[in-house]
């Protein structure tokens, strides 16, 4: 019996280091990417070109790495801060620390190589080696062609350079741990061709990200099984109430199931009308996080592909209240 509490103490100790070199493991070692890629990008007009369509209207970069003007619907950008950095997403917004968007112009990249910034998009870990939180969608980002993702990298490099340096964002306990361990290599896929509609539907929907906001998280930070696209995603909107995304799967009662092609073309393009203009949004009003005016964007057969994807999915029953409001 008197050796019972050395015993106890034995194994609290051994346990203890066993923590600790986990999690010294975690720290030190991860994220493991590898180094980034060793490429010099050679924009020409059409690669420039198609990096700013990519980054305004499909992978949405600007949406982000801009002010957005909550006081009009959708919260478009606010012209002149394009790329300058600062939206923050923090524990209003329901998120396990402060993460804000960084300064993506010249002023806040001039000193990253293009590898670094290719790095950065696809498998989430910074110049410095610090992995980035999966706001910045590159678990989605990781299987962008290389080409589109170079255009990218050659159109943010147009980008006025705005002086604005954002603050870090920190992760809260135990995020700040798991935060290594979420970034991954990149996989890249080749981009189908635009009349294999089926694949590309699917393809721009990826780099999309809408699979992220339009799937019910679970209380690991994955995603529920089986709920893809499902909608019930939760985002408080302090001031206005509470926004749940909608379900876009093809069932006919909760879904896009009774949609027509050109129904949901017209959804996305009724905000680029040239009379279109966001309307003002008051306390306890509808508001919405979905970036509508940059969607709006996106050209008709990418925005027809992505509708024969979502038709093409399992339908899936899940009725949402899309919000509530504060007052």
């Amino acid at each position: 019996m008197k050796k019972l509490p050395k015993i106890l103490l034995l194994i609290f100790a051994i346990v203890i280091i066993g923590i600790v070199g986990i999690l010294s493991y975690v720290s030190l070692a991860l994220p493991d990417v590898g180094p980034p890629p060793e490429i010099s990008i050679k924009p020409n007009a059409a690669s420039i070109e198609n990096g700013r369509y990519l980054a305004n209207h499909v992978a949405v970069c600007i949406d982000c790495h801009s002010t957005r003007d909550y006081t009009l619907f959708a919260a478009p950008p606010i012209a002149g801060t394009e790329g300058k950095g600062g939206e923050t997403f923090d524990h209003q917004l329901g998120f396990p620390g402060s993460y804000t968007a960084k300064n993506i112009t010249p002023s806040g990249l001039g000193n990253w190589t293009d590898g670094e910034i290719y790095r950065a998009m696809t498998t989430g870990v910074s110049k410095d080696g610090h992995a980035l939180f999966p706001i910045m969608p590159y678990p989605y980002y990781a299987s962008m062609d290389p080409q589109d993702a170079n255009d990218i990298i050659a159109y943010i490099r147009t980008l006025k350079p705005l002086e604005n340096t954002p603050p870090p964002s920190t992760s809260d306990f135990p995020m700040n741990f798991i935060i290594n361990t979420i970034p991954q290599k990149a996989k890249a896929m080749s981009k189908p061709r635009e009349d294999d509609v089926l694949k590309y539907g699917e393809y721009l929907i990826t780099i999309a990200s809408c699979r992220e906001c339009h799937t019910k998280p679970d209380d690991k930070g994955g995603k529920v099984p089986g709920m893809d696209y499902a909608g019930g995603f939760v985002f408080p909107m302090p001031g206005y109430g509470t926004l749940v995304s909608p379900n876009i799967t093809p069932d006919p009662e909760t879904g896009i199931g009774k949609w027509s092609k050109e129904a949901f073309v017209a959804r996305f393009k009724a905000y680029a009308d040239s009379t279109y203009q966001s309307p003002k949004v008051g306390k306890g009003q509808f508001q919405t996080m979905m970036p509508w005016t940059m969607y709006s964007g996106m050209k008709v057969k990418d925005i027809e592909a992505i509708y024969t994807y979502l038709k093409s999915i399992k339908p899936v029953k899940n009725k949402v209240v899309k919000f509530t409001s504060e007052i």
